[in-house]
């Protein structure tokens, strides 16, 4: 699929969350529906569109995604998979079932994403994430080298909201995405520290406290 090709009839497994290229994202399946969706993604090794359902709706945007793993098959046709985000979408069209099948799909017009990120704002990028997490006492996320480090893989741990999400996947640019982080963080970490600061005071109500006295 190249960028602004439409593709009619395209697989669709509507979820309430954002996905994004080149993420990996762990699936269970258990509707008849989507297990039959998921079935002929595998057998014929085509990819799906997961457009974002946001407070129940339709976004009208989503991410093409491609199965990696099938990691277990239940008795009872259940599955598990791993699958990659590959591309975005803008959903033209929705349609609740594709004729001849129980799955929805729809139209869909591919998207631009590219990879190619800036080192100086990856090293801006990287400290405010550092910084945050100090504030929140965040131990268990470790962040990859400058070379290898892409917004993709930490957009979900600082603090944005879905429809924050939304707009990061539908910034086509990796250099945008960064500054689009940067300027989120930069606005968040005043409000996280102001909250921490009000949480560590709050503690020592009823405790001794000790403090440091002014040299007057």
């Amino acid at each position: 699929m190249k960028q602004y090709d439409i593709i009619e009839n395209f697989p669709l497994f509507p979820l309430s969350l954002v996905a994004f290229p080149g993420e990996e994202l762990k699936l269970h399946i258990f509707e008849p529906r989507y297990r039959q969706l998921i079935g002929e993604s595998i057998e014929q090794g085509t990819p799906f569109g997961l457009p974002a359902v946001i407070d129940g709706n339709l976004s009208g945007y989503g991410t093409i995604m491609t199965v990696d793993t099938l990691v277990n098959t239940y008795l009872d046709g259940k599955m598990d998979i791993v699958t990659r985000g590959t591309g975005w979408f803008e959903l033209l069209e929705y349609d609740r079932m594709i004729p001849g099948k129980l799955y929805p799909g729809g139209t869909i017009k591919v998207q631009g994403w590219d990879d190619i990120s800036d080192m100086v704002l990856t090293v801006r990028l990287k400290a405010l994430i550092s910084e945050l997490y100090e504030i929140m006492n965040i131990t268990n996320v470790i962040l990859e080298s400058d070379k290898d480090f892409r917004t993709y893989k930490i957009a979900h741990k600082v603090g944005l909201n879905v429809e924050q999400e939304l707009e990061f996947l539908k910034t086509e640019k990796e250099t945008d995405r960064q500054e689009y982080l940067i300027r989120h963080l930069e606005y968040l970490i005043p409000i996280v520290r102001q909250a921490e600061d009000l949480r560590r005071k709050a503690e020592l109500n009823g405790h001794f406290a000790s403090l440091s006295l002014p040299d007057f």
